[in-house]
């Protein structure tokens, strides 16, 4: 129970949302509690990520040439532009949370509109290594063809790079305000003008690869207009939202922002890149066309089953929240028990629903026999590594909760490059698996980077977690106070920060 202990400290790093304390809630009214909250969370990631999933798709119906262009530059924009951003906008994560803890309202608005200003500065060096995207990938020894169709593609792709910095700061400021279901209901609406936007571009106007990457960025420009308009016109703007103001710009309070984004970033993209990795190593396989293909559609599907865990995740983090600022960690624990419970037979169930679709599932991507049959070999494999996923997300959670961010990026270090891509690079290339070889490489890094996370774990009181007070930094600590401007919440609630 020490380990399921740390999962519960996941929820500080959450929205300290309002929920109705229940002393000793009933493990059947804790299931509904976590579902509630779960399933829009789930819906709404796993929507917003089919945005790429569904262009190269368009884009593998056009010939192998467009898939593999198409996957190998989702994966370079993944690896060096979207994840950044993702991990610099999930520190709001922390900051509107905990103004929303102290009815700051007025604060929500001021951290969002500092997240902007950051994450838009940021997007313009991103932007630049997109547009160059095709020489860098040639540069890196991939095949020239497939490098200047990812390049192609990847150019398309940076009018969405600044949309989704935009969506990720609007997302954050509603989602720690337990403000979900018009995420979903936004989400869903771009995905369906998402469809029929690359149906125009890819077949009508004939843009082929070109038109796949330019419905991406269109579709998350709709995505931020539309939240836009909620924000604007709701209750929650008027409360929330004061308008823009110049002490969102203030250099202090920006590098206050950037003390808290900056090892987020890091953690993020530790894992995210090494996953990405895999498929840029497939450009050094035999046949790279294919072997790219075939990674590229393992990782877009291991990413859309990823959704699942990382929507309880949340929830655990909403729900573990309220029980940590009551200092009721029964309930706390009792919460994150659930939670595991959820998280293992949810990995059971897409393990075998993985296995189950293997033979049919690589038409959604290609019409090549040969493409198919790769797929349904892989699939398996992938069943085990999202089963694994799935215990791993609940675990990272939870080491995240007790503050320990840097150890965690420590352990993500060693399983992934120093286990991970080495066992990946010996089993592709050294024992000729190819691109299975390199998926076995990532199980590998998964099940080290489990056994740490479980030891580290195990070896956490809960309790003397719950109660220490040990001061991080003092710096950090005065202008954490001095902008909350109330330390007996960050205190009580907030304890880990101090840690």
């Amino acid at each position: 129970m020490s380990g399921g202990g740390g999962e519960v400290e996941a929820a500080a790093e959450a929205a300290p949302l309002l929920v109705p304390h229940d002393p000793q809630p009933a493990v059947g009214a804790e299931v509904r509690r976590q579902v509630g909250l779960a399933a829009p969370l789930v819906a709404c990631s796993l929507l917003q990520y089919s945005l790429q999933v569904v262009s190269v798709m368009f884009a593998g119906h056009l010939g192998e040439l467009s898939l593999s262009g198409a996957s190998v530059a989702s994966s370079f924009a993944n690896v060096t532009g979207f994840s950044v951003l993702l991990g610099m906008g999930s520190a709001l994560d922390t900051f509107c949370g905990q103004s929303y803890g102290a009815k700051q309202y007025d604060m929500l608005g001021t951290h969002a509109q500092r997240a902007i200003f950051v994450l838009m500065l940021m997007g313009v060096p991103l932007a630049f290594v997109l547009a160059f995207a095709g020489q860098i990938l040639i540069a890196l020894g991939q095949n020239p063809e497939i490098s200047s169709e990812a390049g192609l593609y990847a150019v398309w792709l940076i009018p969405g790079l600044f949309a989704y910095g935009l969506l990720q700061c609007l997302t954050k400021f509603l989602q720690t305000q337990n403000i979900v279901h018009p995420l979903v209901v936004c989400s869903g609406a771009t995905l369906v003008i998402h469809i029929l936007l690359c149906w125009v571009m890819v077949h009508c106007f004939d843009l082929g690869n070109r038109g796949a990457a330019l419905s991406i960025s269109l579709s998350y420009w709709f995505n931020v207009i539309l939240l836009a308009i909620y924000v604007k016109v709701s209750e929650v703007g008027r409360r929330s939202w004061p308008g823009w103001s110049r002490e969102a710009l203030k250099l202090k309070d920006v590098n206050m922002y950037l003390r808290l984004a900056i090892p987020s970033t890091f953690m993020t993209c530790l894992e995210y890149w090494a996953f990405e990795m895999v498929v840029l190593l497939a450009g050094f396989l035999p046949n790279p066309k294919l072997e790219t293909s075939i990674l590229s559609i393992s990782l877009n599907t291991m990413w859309m089953v990823y959704t699942i865990p990382s929507g309880l995740s949340s929830a655990i983090s909403i729900r573990v929240s309220n029980e940590l600022g009551a200092r009721n960690p029964q309930a706390a624990r009792l919460s994150v028990f659930v939670s595991g419970i959820m998280c293992l037979t949810e990995g059971i169930l897409v393990a075998i629903i993985t296995v189950l679709v293997r033979d049919i599932w690589g038409y959604l991507y290609s019409n090549e026999e040969e493409v198919v049959k790769y797929v349904a070999a892989m699939m398996p494999i992938l069943a085990l590594s999202d089963f694994m996923d799935g215990i791993q997300c609940t675990l990272s959670g939870a080491a995240r909760g007790c503050g320990w961010q840097k150890v965690c990026s420590v352990i993500n270090l060693c399983s992934y490059y120093t286990i991970g891509i080495p066992s990946a690079v010996t089993f592709a290339f050294v024992l000729k698996i190819g691109g299975k070889g390199l998926w076995l490489g990532i199980i590998c890094a998964m099940t080290v980077q489990i056994l740490a996370l479980v030891v580290m774990l195990l070896r956490t009181s809960w309790n003397e977690e719950l109660n220490d007070p040990t001061v991080k930094g003092e710096e950090a600590t005065e202008i954490w106070l001095s902008e909350l401007k109330t330390a007996k919440i960050l205190e009580e609630h907030y304890w880990w920060w101090q840690k």
